[in-house]
């Protein structure tokens, strides 16, 4: 059965941060996921979250300087200590907000290091971030995005990032996908979603192009939605889009496409 979760960071964004939680409730979400919650402290987050009876599905792993377009620094074999340091950081605010899954942007391809060195640093970072979550029960995942959004993303394939969780070797490192990010990449979203469904653990959405609310573009949610159920997905499906309007005045899909 498909169950939706609101991407606070994408969705009420006419509010102020804290105040969308109970927008979410109040529109019929059961759960949430966002980017970060650092700028928080987990205490304030979690009342939210109990107050309006929310789960918190899946937030990032520290990924540098956001705001000066740093999407992530798992790639960067100068930045090795500041990595790990946010992954504690992020197993301290998972544990306190009963987080089971964060995802890991890798980041932009720095331009003072060769594709060796940091396929190496990706690889034993992740190792280290896999391992150390798989201790308090948490699930790692890896975000492969698309390449015209964020040109010099590093992971921006479904088999790529498949292939990056051979060569780290834990069992505590799935795929998130992003049907948005990968239809741009790839297309063929329900055969690869069939195909790599053993290792997807946690799918996002938003339409293409414009990246709305489903209904919106050219992929066929309905379908999609069903081919999810048939082939067994039982996880949450982050709706991760820039509302075209108000938040709440295109919430009809759920209703519309996802029944």
């Amino acid at each position: 059965m498909t169950q939706f979760a609101a991407n606070l960071t994408m969705l009420f964004t006419e509010r102020p941060f804290l105040e969308r939680f109970e927008a979410a409730s109040h529109a019929g979400f059961k759960a949430v996921e966002f980017l970060f919650p650092y700028a928080w402290p987990a205490a304030e987050i979690k009342a939210l979250l109990d107050k309006h009876k929310l789960q918190l599905v899946l937030h990032n792993l520290p990924a540098g300087d956001w705001d000066a377009g740093e999407r992530g620094i798992a790639c960067y074999p100068n930045r090795v200590a500041e990595f790990r340091e946010g992954v504690v950081r992020a197993i301290e605010y998972a544990t306190q907000l009963g987080v089971t899954q964060l995802n890991c942007l890798i980041g932009k391809v720095p331009q003072d290091a060769s594709q060796a060195q940091i396929d190496e640093t990706v690889i034993e970072n992740l190792r280290f971030a896999a391992n150390q979550l798989k201790k308090h029960g948490i699930r790692l995942l890896i975000e492969p995005i698309n390449t015209f959004d964020i040109p010099g993303f590093d992971l921006h394939g479904t088999s790529q990032a498949e292939a990056l969780i051979d060569k780290v070797g834990s069992d505590n490192l799935f795929v998130q996908y992003d049907i948005y990010h990968m239809q741009r990449m790839e297309g063929e979203i329900a055969a690869t979603l069939s195909k790599h469904l053993a290792k997807i653990g946690h799918v996002q959405l938003a339409d293409n192009p414009g990246r709305n609310e489903p209904g919106t573009g050219e992929l066929n949610y309905r379908f999609l939605f069903k081919h999810l159920d048939a082939i067994g997905y039982d996880g949450w499906i982050g709706c991760e889009y820039k509302p075209a309007a108000k938040t709440e005045d295109g919430l009809g899909w759920i209703k519309t496409i996802a029944n």
